[in-house]
């Protein structure tokens, strides 16, 4: 037997076993993902409140405004963030139901200090954390919602302390 003969009969073993084999099945095309549409509350809304019990229910002219972001996280601010001086609330989101939502969040609270430390510059240091819990229902179009919201505060180490209260708002999508 000539090399190119073993060869020649290594190939032909080769080719019969190759083809032979099963062919692979063929791939079933899969149909698109449906692609889904944001949560309706993604974006920057203004709200008006009202509360109707609690440390802010004199206030008539209360607003938010909210982020929500991808993710479910959030950020609010209010035109009354100055008086008395404190920083924006940060907090979660999640659906609860169709165009129905739930936000949690929280801000430090500030009270002035001493007036002979205020004098010297001590300003207005943490006095505790207000906690807010809001219901939340986007319209059918996108562009409002309404919501209910539950205030609570606490004091430096926790504990409830007076003033909290409920609200009632409604709040309109910020757009160009």
């Amino acid at each position: 037997m000539t090399r190119t003969t073993g060869l020649l009969g290594t190939l032909t073993v080769m080719l019969l076993v190759t083809g032979c084999a099963k062919a692979p099945a063929p791939v079933e095309p899969q149909a698109a993902a449906e692609p889904q549409a944001p949560p309706a509350l993604l974006g920057a809304w203004r709200s008006s409140l009202q509360f109707e019990s609690g440390a802010f229910a004199p206030i008539k002219d209360l607003e938010f405004m909210y982020v929500f972001n991808a993710g479910g996280t959030m950020t609010e601010s209010s035109n009354y963030d100055g008086a008395p001086p404190v920083p924006p609330a940060y907090g979660v989101w999640r659906s609860v139901g169709p165009n129905e939502f739930e936000a949690k969040y929280e801000y430090y609270a500030t009270a002035p200090s001493a007036t002979a430390e205020f004098m010297k510059g001590a300003g207005w240091p943490p006095s505790g954390v207000g906690v807010f819990v809001e219901r939340i229902t986007v319209a059918a179009d996108g562009q409002t919602f309404t919501s209910t919201m539950k205030y609570d505060a606490f004091d430096m180490k926790g504990a409830p302390i007076e003033g909290g209260g409920e609200a009632k708002g409604k709040a309109v999508r910020i757009q160009f």
